[in-house]
């Protein structure tokens, strides 16, 4: 009877065991940021994220398991790493430390965690990531090209020469003896490449494989064509444009710099092998070498800032078949490249994200047609045509129309941003898409076609990195609203491979003063923690020799007077230090730790040991002290003034990321020298009783101490007051009373702001810091000249370079713009969502990569009643919505599992807040903070949470 009843309670128990697992699941696995990727980290970060219907959940354990073949994936299996139960809360940066990786080497894993009550999950869904080709050894390709320069004439534009040699094709025949059963395709190429198997393109890539320094690093794409692949008779080919590596790169023909093309090289060149793995276990390998055709075709002019042109005519007929006779075409030349250091491409590439159609079609005049895209984007256009063989299509781009119509080229300066379709006369039609190179425009002008082009002639391709989308924001306000989908256009505009200022102009170039300011606004917006991760790298390995980060990185040398600038070259500080508060990230810190300390001994020796920037320590700039607060309004900031509180800022980022790589000694030092600099910027530049910020006009000669407005420089600007708070330049007491100078500035010039690039992200948080929000709000909501919501109301859909890039009404004024330097897609001033993120949905992160965060929003008094905003951060789902309703404030916010935020409900006392329909005080677990400053703070674990309140 008694073992009955212990056999009978052991069941109870087991069934009580089983019922009581945990739903915390793991989802979302990715390895370097990735989903599924190859890669070539031989200690790749894991990451995963958490779902539980459980409040207050978090991880306390977890194991993971990784193994060479998906049914090995298994407790007591797994044969490449069994973590076994690792005590923690990690979810994101959990390093492998397995076996060996090794070259081709597939590994499929899966993780489960232990909740808050130590109890199990279910495993994940399996993940996998393949590894590439990590030693030279495995690479046995050549490098193949052909050089049609002697060929190729001169071609006349705006004043000067166009030098746009054809682009090579290639070809190479090869057998598969029996079926195929996996096949990878390792590719790269000094310029772009297109490669086709059978006539079909491999990847949906543009672009590829980037823009590097081609001396210091090439990175190479690895693609899964085994579906591409059949028994037999296969046709490869492939197209090289010159692209970065030896076509025109910037403003360098404009300004009649001596090298104009071809910085990294004069030949593109093409390296690539085709790996097969049969279905009886034999391989075989395919590789560029001598056995490969070349030829021209029909791309006889490509270049990514001129566009290209095409003649159907020229491509060979059926050159993707096996029956094709290429005995007329040459031997593909071997190209000596150097020893290049091969790495796979750490980000997401270049594609196609999404497709647009024309709202509207205008004959501008007889012949010439301009489509109206509806949105300013970068891209191409795919065209559709019928008509005779000879007949050409020309494609101009623009982003604005003059007042009478006609396309506006002006800001393009000298880029051509022209394609031509040449057509072969297909009585069924043509399409055509260019290959090699991409415009920004809303407009597209098009003559030569035959009859009278529709909206289904023309349809948009957006192009860019396609960086996963994680951020969201909307308000009960149009012009807000606007506003948001403008800032997001920008950002998907600009990040193109390297995040660039433009994509229209001649330039299009990785700026680092536009990517340090905006970096914060992009990691919300998307997940760009692969994107900066290339681009982070590409920053340091432009760094000049002397320490100083370049003007932008990729680095050509465009011209001797692109040196250095104060808060352009702190973006190699900056930028890392916002991968690491977005992700986590600390791997980026200590690889590139060298070349920061480096950049950090640059300053010092520029200061003179002074710890802050005396005279002369910009004369080698031109303008002095580098841009400044580019593109302000009014008296300029000073530039020693900037670069001593960059200088600052730099040394406050450098403690705190020494901190967190464990470099204990190192972060005392930097914090002792932020704390030097800021002391010798208010000896120098506070007058302490007045709290003014004012210019030591003895710095520039004439010895009569403080002296506002000389040599048009203030210390009393918008900008100087905006970083020194927002930058933590004051004391708390100080910050109060410079935070009145600046709203007293602000309402001095008519209640409009006056910043260029180095203030506009730092003024409305400046504001809300010091008791302002009713100003912010005022600025955010303006739309008078200068403001975003001018913009708005001038017909923008991305934020422009210029707060008056546009008057639509005032064809005077317009005309009266620097066109040479008017970008309307530049996402500078689009770093005001940061405060649009931050304070009005009130979401704000204090631990890196917001393992734990506040929920504070400021709420109007009026004009706006609505505002929600979503962040999908590397931990899970973060979300505020509050609602004015009936004289209630109704405040739902959503924290994800393993995190825990502070959020600050605004009310009338303390016993004013409903969670759930009861007060707090009705609630058991719930951990109140103090009711200060009309606002309860309550702490919670994840979940989601609904708060109402009366308001105030």
């Amino acid at each position: 009877m008694k073992t009955l009843t212990f056999l009978t309670s052991f069941a109870l128990m087991l069934c009580i065991d089983a019922l009581a697992v945990s739903d915390l699941k793991p989802e979302y696995l990715r390895c370097e940021y990735l989903e599924n990727p190859f890669i070539d980290e031989k200690e790749p970060r894991l990451s995963w994220i958490l779902t539980s219907e459980v409040r207050d959940q978090h991880q306390t354990a977890y194991r993971i398991l990784v193994a060479s073949k998906i049914e090995l994936l298994e407790p007591g299996k797994a044969d490449l790493w069994d973590s076994d139960k690792v005590k923690g809360s990690e979810t994101s940066q959990v390093v492998y430390k397995g076996k060996p990786l090794l070259s081709r080497q597939k590994c499929y894993w899966k993780v489960k965690s232990w909740d808050k009550k130590d109890q199990e999950g279910e495993w994940s869904k399996s993940a996998s990531w393949e590894m590439g080709l990590l030693e030279k050894a495995d690479w046995n390709s050549k490098w193949i090209g052909k050089d049609f320069s002697s060929t190729t004439q001169p071609i006349p534009f705006k004043n000067k020469e166009l030098f746009l040699p054809p682009s090579p094709i290639f070809r190479n025949q090869i057998n598969l003896k029996e079926k195929v059963s996996k096949a990878r395709l390792y590719i790269t190429s000094l310029g772009l490449y297109e490669y086709k198997i059978n006539g079909e393109k491999v990847g949906k890539d543009f672009l590829a494989p980037g823009w590097t320094d081609y001396n210091k690093r090439l990175y190479y794409h690895v693609y899964d064509v085994t579906d591409q692949l059949d028994k037999g008779e296969q046709v490869l080919q492939a197209s090289l444009s010159s692209g970065w590596y030896s076509g025109y790169i910037g403003y360098a023909l404009l300004i009649g710099n001596p090298v104009v093309r071809g910085f990294y090289g004069d030949t593109p060149a093409l390296r690539a092998q085709l790996e097969v793995t049969y279905t009886n276990g034999e391989t075989s390998t395919f590789a560029t070498n001598e056995e490969w055709k070349v030829s021209s075709g029909g791309l006889l002019e490509s270049d990514i800032l001129h566009g290209e042109t095409f003649d159907a005519r020229k491509v060979p007929e059926n050159w993707s078949s096996t029956n094709f006779d290429d005995k007329n075409w040459e031997q593909a030349e071997i190209i000596n490249a150097g020893n290049r250091n091969l790495e796979l491409y750490p980000a997401q590439p270049v594609q196609m994200t999404e497709t647009i159609r024309p709202i509207e079609i205008h004959e501008q005049e007889e012949g010439k047609y301009i489509f109206n895209m509806g949105q300013n984007f970068a891209g191409l256009v795919k065209l559709k045509v019928k008509g005779k063989a000879g007949d050409k299509v020309v494609l101009k781009f623009g982003e604005m129309l003059h007042p009478d119509g006609r396309l506006m080229d002006e800001n393009l300066r000298m880029a051509r941003a022209t394609d031509t379709y040449i057509l072969k006369g297909d009585p069924d039609g043509e399409e055509w898409t260019p290959s090699f190179t991409y415009h920004g425009f809303q407009y597209v002008e098009v003559t030569g076609f035959p009859g009278k082009p529709t909206k289904e002639n023309i349809t948009g391709l957006v192009l860019g990195s396609n960086t996963p989308r994680v951020g969201h924001f909307e308000t009960d306000h149009p012009m807000v609203n606007q506003l948001y989908k403008n800032i997001v256009w920008t950002q998907r505009a600009n990040f193109v491979d390297i995040p660039t200022d433009c994509p229209q102009r001649d330039e299009r170039m990785g700026w680092t003063g536009d990517a340090q300011t905006y970096a914060g606004t992009a990691a919300i917006n998307m997940d760009v923690s692969a994107f900066f991760t290339k681009w982070i790298q590409d920053l340091h390995d432009a760094q000049w020799d002397y320490g100083a980060y370049p003007d932008y990185a990729p680095a050509p040398g465009v011209r001797s007077t692109d040196t250095y600038a104060p808060a352009w070259m702190e973006a190699g500080i900056i930028n890392p230090y916002e991968q690491y508060r977005a992700y986590g990230d600390t791997r980026i810190l200590e690889k590139g730790w060298e070349s920061m300390e480096k950049f950090m001994a640059f300053h010092h020796q520029k200061s003179k040991g002074a710890f802050f920037y005396p005279e002369g320590s910009f004369a080698d700039l031109s303008p002095k002290g580098g841009y400044g607060d580019w593109l302000s309004v009014g008296k300029k900031t000073p530039p020693d003034m900037l670069a001593t509180i960059y200088y600052g800022y730099a040394a406050q980022l450098m403690a705190e990321m020494a901190t967190a790589i464990g470099k204990s000694e190192r972060a005392m030092h930097y914090h002792d020298l932020s704390k030097k600099i800021r002391t010798a910027f208010s000896d120098h530049y506070l007058d302490k009783e007045t709290v003014r910020l004012v210019t030591n006009a003895a710095a520039y000669g004439d010895g009569k101490g403080y002296v506002d407005g000389q040599m048009g420089f203030s210390g009393n600007t918008q900008t100087a007051y905006a970083n020194a708070i927002y930058l933590d330049f004051l004391d708390e007491e100080q910050k109060m009373v410079a935070g009145g100078h600046l709203a007293q500035l602000i309402k001095d010039n008519d209640g409009k702001l006056a910043t260029g690039f180095l203030g506009a992200k730092q003024l409305l948080p400046a504001l809300s810091a010091t008791g302002h929000s009713d100003i912010a709000y005022q600025l955010l909501l303006n739309e008078e000249y200068p403001s975003w919501g001018f913009e708005i109301k001038n017909g923008a859909t991305t934020i422009w370079e210029r707060w008056d890039s546009y008057v639509k009404d005032d064809p005077e004024k317009l005309a009266s713009l620097n066109n040479g330097m008017n970008s309307f897609s530049h996402y500078a001033f689009g770093s005001v969502f940061e405060w649009m993120f931050h304070n009005m949905a009130g979401i704000k992160s204090e631990e890196a990569a917001y393992k734990t965060f506040v929920i504070a929003p400021e709420i109007p008094k009026n004009d706006i009643n609505y505002v929600s905003a979503r962040h999908e951060s590397i931990h899970g789902k973060i979300s505020s919505s509050w609602k004015k309703e009936g004289g209630k404030l109704l405040l739902e916010v959503s924290i994800p599992v393993n995190t825990k935020a502070t959020v600050f409900i605004p009310a009338k006392d303390e016993l004013d807040v409903l969670l759930d329909n009861k007060r707090l005080d009705q609630h058991e677990g719930i951990q109140k903070g103090n009711f200060y400053k009309g606002k309860q703070a309550v702490k919670l674990g994840s979940g989601t949470y609904k708060f109402e309140s009366s308001l105030n």
